[in-house]
């Protein structure tokens, strides 16, 4: 009898990630009109505990705001070029659109997503299907039988990030429908990897990156993970058991464990200005104390400390790598980072 296929486990995850924004978002942590175009069966799922919904609000509220931050600077004054961004492992996720149709659509050149193409197939058939998500594209047309998308901006690619970035990223070069690369070496690119680094080897990530830092050679290239780390205490031990009921195992974590470390994720590829903050930090720290009242308001939660072990074991990491023609500019990227509130304590 053939094997399952090992990878069906992790690509699950991403229907776990799309059920937990969908939750939060019905529950009004979030607001995301796109976010049931995206999401499996959305009408038949139950809201999922308070610890998600919040983790997944902390999570959605910082990477958004890193991002907002991230396009302003990097398209910052009259004349500018505008921006890119490539998302690896995307799955469901809505940035793209929520983007597109904000304050920012008119400053991105490109969005590019990767991810199995299991998961790009289905997600080109979702966007076909739906009038919202198909009606923001423009000069959209099938890539590779339907197993992706391209258009003037978004382009969806199926791809195996554990592939040597030499066969696998090839097609981020190709001529996208201005005639140009769809990845330009020479703009202003910003580097996504959402739960997805923690399920490669550290080799294959370290690939990946130091491909695109060698690609964009003439702009700057910020990068931002969101990922699990630290789990070699009690609890990260829990977590990972959990994980290997479901066939899912994480070498990408292994070399993190602690905060302390995962600024190496980009130091060792020569980027700038590297910061790394816990969920848990984020929270206490880095949220508007109003937007804290707002969320405290929505459901009831008495297991706070459960909830600060769960978050002090999620981070996210975000650095810039600056050409040398534009050193100077390291005084603005100082700007890049997520603002400081002072909270009471719980």
């Amino acid at each position: 009898m053939a094997s399952a296929d090992p990878d069906t486990a992790i690509r699950q995850t991403d229907g776990d990630a799309a059920a937990a924004r969908w939750s939060a978002c019905l529950k009004g942590y979030l607001d995301d009109p796109f976010c049931r175009f995206l999401t499996s069966r959305s009408h038949l799922l139950q809201p999922r505990p308070p610890i998600i919904n919040i983790g997944t609000y902390v999570r959605t509220a910082a990477l958004d705001k890193l991002i907002d931050r991230w396009i302003s600077l990097a398209t910052r004054g009259d004349g500018q070029p505008p921006c890119q961004i490539v998302s690896f492992g995307a799955g469901s996720d809505t940035r793209f659109w929520r983007l597109a149709t904000g304050m920012h659509g008119s400053r991105i050149r490109s969005y590019i997503e990767l991810d199995f193409v299991e998961v790009t197939t289905k997600k080109a058939m979702q966007i076909k299907k739906s009038r919202e998500l198909s009606s923001v594209l423009r000069n959209a047309a099938p890539f590779q039988g339907g197993t992706g998308i391209t258009s003037d901006k978004y382009h969806l690619l199926p791809v195996d990030l554990r592939r040597p970035p030499a066969e696998c990223l090839v097609p981020l070069t190709n001529a996208s429908v201005d005639g140009k690369p769809m990845l330009s070496p020479e703009l202003p690119t910003l580097l996504l990897f959402e739960c997805v680094l923690a399920y490669m080897s550290p080799e294959a990530s370290a690939a990946v990156i130091q491909w695109c830092a060698d690609y964009v050679s003439a702009a700057p290239l910020g990068g931002i993970v969101y990922e699990m780390f630290g789990l070699q205490d009690p609890f990260g031990a829990v977590m990972l058991r959990n994980l290997q009921v479901r066939n899912i195992t994480l070498p990408g974590a292994a070399p993190y464990p602690d905060v302390a470390s995962l600024p190496n994720r980009f130091l060792q590829h020569g980027f700038h200005m590297v910061h790394a903050r816990t969920l848990k930090d984020i929270r206490a720290n880095h949220i508007e104390p109003a937007e804290l009242e707002r969320i405290s308001q929505v459901e009831f939660l008495d297991e706070i400390e459960e909830l600060d072990l769960v978050l002090a074991h999620y981070a996210i990491t975000w650095g810039i790598k600056l050409p040398p023609v534009q050193a100077e500019n390291q005084e603005m990227w100082n700007l890049w980072t997520l603002d400081t509130f002072e909270t009471e304590e719980e």
